[in-house]
Order: structure tokens, then sequence, then C-alpha cells
């Protein structure tokens, strides 16, 4: 027990023993001496009672956060992570000034450096840094200062690529921190990286007079302060993760008849949106803004981005107010747009499309004739309703394949195979087989790069695919599930269903409920209908080639909300070649014979429904 509770106690129990004589001795006076006492016990307790919170919040987040680092499977989702850092919010807000402030700070920014080697994106990892930074800023003579030193330093070389600040970061160990654990590692570190001496000069106390030259920028990284505020500095940086999200990215991915924008926070937010008239007068076109409430713009936001890509000429964004970021669509050319959020990260997403029929600023090439490309018309049809139907688009030309997960996302671990390799693997060898029958094709990856779920079908809708296909690998919890299985979007009418699209969206099951909600907003003008022939094409061919050698389960055609298929503005669909926790399926996917198998029958779906597309548009 610590000094101050036996105190407590002792106080409490002298206290409480004079006030019981007064209270026998003198009745009248039994409200004063209450009133003492209470008085007493809020004074003594109150400091004791908040540490002791403090400490209960930043033990159950320790221990959450070592548990989750060893659990890969749990690891994978934000959901679990910001459980952990809820922890150590409450511990900082518990004793904002208490012992277990700057490691509560501390052990938040590694929360936001292990979601950043989970997701790959930068926002997260600039969050870690943002986070160890307060730690110095604050406590610089802490037991943990080099320790977040160190960890930033890592982020800065190995994720962001700023080697400079790496290098000031290590030789501020160096240099402030002599007898520190990470001073030898600094070293190591800073030798590894280059420019040593150069490193030293910059932060060292005694080093030329010629160092107070350097640039605001230099000193600011050197002393931990923030560099000099410009006249929009509210508008730059959230000042305190009081529960406040950031918005971290404004991307976007265009062509001429379609633009999607993409705002990635790291919170929930709410938002509201409106589209303003043109006013010619001032030469105004089309606004679109949209307000995130209780939001701040975070560090790598810029405040105007050019687009004009004949839909769009710029994206803008500003602090609106203290707590409201704004961010404003400059339209060239519009005719409807399509907003809504998907979840881990949470982004906000618009898609903008141009005028039906109309040319915008970017023309595109015109379709081949028949005499001049590859495309050869369905049998029986005269040479002239051939070219009508390529120049009209109702054929399939270009497919863009989807290798499932990459980079950071490896999808399903089990029995020594990754599904990202298998995807990958998988892609190209249909690809080849694709381009082999006179398609073009192209793909959302080729390497084994991250890449959003998000940007995968804009990217189709940017180079105007016909059709688009993820290909992915399945698990279960039962070793014994097996089988073939195709989906296209729609809501899930199945618990399967439900589980496989959030294990692909990387999202907890009961957010699918949200998902099927927003979805109903957007099946309007998705291709639903076109998706679910083409599934069921595929999945029939696919079968009936991979059975005449294996035995394989047929699993059928299933609908369900995936991230990766919303938005689409083709027939697309979501091919699981099996799963890969069933140890004769995940053999099998080893094979290259069975994955020739499985490519011949995708194609001859393929196949199948191009050549009903076009006896459809014949009649």
């Amino acid at each position: 027990m610590r000094p101050k509770a036996c105190i407590w106690e002792k106080l409490t129990f002298y206290s409480a023993r004079n006030g019981m004589k007064l209270l026998a001795a003198a009745p009248h006076r039994t409200l004063h001496v209450m009133a003492v006492l209470v008085i007493a016990v809020l004074l003594l307790c109150v400091p004791d009672a908040m540490a002791a919170t403090a400490k209960s919040y930043f033990t159950v987040g320790h221990a959450d956060f070592h548990a989750l680092r060893r659990n890969s499977k749990k690891a994978k989702y934000r959901s679990n992570w910001e459980k952990v850092e809820k922890s150590f919010t409450r511990s900082l807000k518990a004793s904002p000034n208490g012992p277990y402030a700057p490691k509560s700070l501390y052990y938040i920014g590694r929360v936001h450096e292990e979601l950043g080697i989970q997701s790959g994106l930068k926002s997260d990892f600039r969050r870690a840094v943002d986070y160890f930074g307060r730690v110095l800023a604050r406590y610089p003579r802490h037991g943990w200062a080099d320790d977040c030193l160190y960890r930033r330093a890592g982020i800065y070389a190995g994720r962001l690529r700023e080697t400079d600040s790496a290098r000031l970061d290590l030789a501020r160990i160096i240099t402030d921190y002599p007898r520190s654990d990470m001073h030898s590692k600094a070293k190591a570190a800073l030798r590894k990286l280059g420019k040593y001496d150069w490193a030293i000069a910059r932060v060292s106390k005694d080093s030329d007079p010629a160092a107070d030259s350097l640039d605001a920028a230099a000193k600011a990284a050197v002393n931990n302060k923030p560099k000099p505020a410009p006249k929009n500095a509210a508008n730059t940086k959230p000042t305190d993760p009081s529960g406040t999200a950031h918005l971290d990215m404004v991307r976007f991915t265009s062509s001429d008849e379609y633009t999607r924008v993409v705002l990635e926070l790291d919170g929930r937010v709410t938002y509201r949106y409106q589209v303003l008239d043109p006013n010619p007068a001032v030469n105004r076109p089309h606004r679109l803004y949209i307000d995130l409430k209780n939001s701040r713009l975070g560090h790598d936001v810029t405040s105007a981005t050019t687009v004009s890509d004949g839909i769009l000429s710029s994206i803008r964004t500003g602090q609106y107010s203290k707590d409201t970021t704004r961010v404003v669509l400059d339209f060239q050319n519009f005719q409807e747009y399509k907003i809504f959020p998907l979840e881990n990260p949470y982004r906000i997403v618009i898609d903008v499309y141009a005028p039906d029929g109309k040319q915008t600023a970017a023309k595109p090439a015109p379709r081949a004739t028949t005499a001049n490309s590859t495309y050869r018309p369905p049998s029986g049809s005269k040479k002239m309703a051939g070219d009508l139907l390529e120049q009209l688009g109702l054929t399939v030309r270009t497919i863009m394949i989807d290798p499932g997960h990459g980079g950071k996302d490896p999808g399903a671990v089990a029995n020594g195979l990754r599904e990202k390799e298998v995807n990958l693997r998988f892609a190209k060898l249909l690809g080849d087989k694709l381009e082999g029958k006179g398609f073009n094709v192209i793909y959302t990856r080729t390497s084994d790069v991250f890449i959003p779920l998000d940007k995968r079908t804009s990217m189709a809708n940017a180079q105007k695919a016909d059709l688009f296909l993820s290909v992915h690998c399945n698990a279960n919890r039962s070793r014994s599930v097996n089988g073939l299985e195709t989906y296209s979007l729609n809501l899930a009418k199945s618990d399967a269903a439900v589980r496989i699209a959030a294990r692909e969206n990387a999202v907890d099951p009961r957010s699918i409920s949200d998902l099927q909600f927003i979805l109903t907003d957007l099946m309007v003008n998705s291709k639903i209908k076109e998706s679910r022939d083409l599934a069921s094409d595929v999945q029939t061919k696919t079968i009936y080639r991979v059975r005449k050698k294996y035995s394989v389960k047929n699993q059928g055609t299933r609908e369900a909300p995936f991230y990766v298929l919303m938005g689409a503005r083709m027939p697309s669909v979501l091919v699981e070649l099996g799963y890969l926790t069933n140890k004769t399926e995940a053999k099998r996917l080893k094979s290259d014979s069975y994955l020739n198998y499985l490519a011949n029958g995708i194609v001859e779906g393929i196949l199948a429904y191009k050549g009903k597309i076009e006896r459809y548009a014949m009649r």
C-alpha cells in the first residue's frame, strides 16, 4: 500500500472516531460534523482515486495491446486496435498530469504504428509520429522519451522515407540522452543511414555558431518545437486527441466519364452535403460541399488540388469552423453523384458521373470498327450490326482482374499458403488465357502491393473496363468446409455470406447490417442483374470444367455487400477459388494443373456471358 493511502486510512479512522464522540456529546452539531467529514473525504480521496483509475485503465490497455500483437488474426481489424486505444485515452483523461499520462501517449502512438503496419497507410504512421512528439514536447525528461525518438526515427526512415528527420531524431538521442538504453541502438541506426557527423552537428548544443543559420524547419525538428504558425494555422493541425477526428487524406481517381474522391479519416464522423447552383456572373460552376462534423484537418491534406478531368476542376479543403472540416468539389460538368461511407479505415466516398451522351474535356478515342479490330460479331449477325454492337459498348472487350489483398494485407493464411500470393499467381494465369481469346486485360496490381478496396473498383471505372473480376481464396474455422463459389454485389441473404463479406471487407460482421442499409441506395445504378448473370455463367462453367478431373463441391452463386464491388459501373463478380483452410483444396491450389482447370472454366464462363449479351443486343 502506498504512503498516501496509509495516511488517508489513519485520518479517516481518527476523524470518524472523533466525529462519533462529538455527535454523542453535542447532537445539535451533527450537520456540522458530517460536513467536515465529507470535505475531508473529498480532499484526501479524489486525487488518489483518480491516480488509481488512470493506472487501472493503463494496465488494461497495456495487456490488451500486447495480446493483440500476438494474435495476427485479430490484429487485422482496425476496430480491435481502436478498443485498445480507448483504454489509454481514458487513462490520459483520468489523470492528464499524472505518472501514466506520458506512458498512455506513448502507447497511443504505438497503436497507430501497429495500425500503419496492418493498413500500409501513411496517415496511420503520421498519427503515430504525432503522439510520440507529444510525449517529447510535454515530458522531455521522461524515461520513455528516448524510446519515442527511436520509434519515431524508425517510422520516418522505414515508412515515410523522410531520412533527414530520422537522422535528427537519432542524433538527438545521442546528444541529449547519452545514458539511455537507446544510445547504442541510435548510433548504429544513424551510421546505417549515413551522414553521421552532419546529424550530430545539427543537434549538438556545442556545435559551430554557424548552426544558427539553419532554416526554421530544421531548428524546429531539433528542438521538437512546431514550425512557425502560418496565417491559417488553425486549419493545419488538430490540437488535442480529445475525440476529434482528423481528415488525414484526400485522394481521387478519375477519367473523362467518372471521378471517385475518397476522404480518409481516423474516426467516424457525421456529415452533411449540399449542391450549390452555379453563378455565371462570377464564373462559378456547380459545387458540392461536404461538412465533416467534429473533425479537423490532418497533416498531409493540401488546401486545394487541381483535377481538371472534364468532371471536376478542383477539390478544396478547409477548417470551416472550430469543429467542422469542409471539402468542396468544384465541377466542370456533372449529372449525378453518390456519397457513402466505408469502414476500416473510416472514409467517405464520393462518386461523380459525367452527363450521359455528352463529351467532356478529355475526349475518348472512338472504338475501332470490325475492319481494323480483333473483335468479331456474334455468328449470324450482319457486319453493320457487329460494328454497332462494339461502338455502343454492348460487348466485352476489356476485363480488369483484381488479385485480392496484397502488400500489408496477406488475406487468409493456412496450410503453408498466403492468399495474396495465390490470388496474384492465378490472376496472371487467367489474364494470359483471356488475352489468348482476344480480350484486353488490365490488372489492379501485378506485384505484392497494398491497394485500398475502394480504389480497385474506381480503377476499373476510370479505365472503362467492361467486366471486373476480383480473385480470392476462402477460409473457415471448420477445416472440412470446401468448394467453389462466385459472388455478385447485393444484400447478404445468409449468415455465410455475411461472414465472408465481413472477412473480405476486414470489418466486424455486425457492421454488415449498416453496410446493407447504405447499399440499398447504391443498387439503383449498379449492374445488379448483369453481375448476377456473369456470376452464374462463371460458376457453372468453372464447376463443369474442374469436375472433368477433380471432385469439387459446388457452393453456388451468392450475393453479399463487398466493398471491392461497390460503385462498379460494369458487371462485376468476386470469385472464391477454394478454401485454404481445407487441406485438400490447399494442396490443389499449389498445383499448376488445378489452377489451369479453374482458369479455363472462368474463361469459358466469361465467353458464355459475352455471347449472351451480344445475342440479347441483336434482338
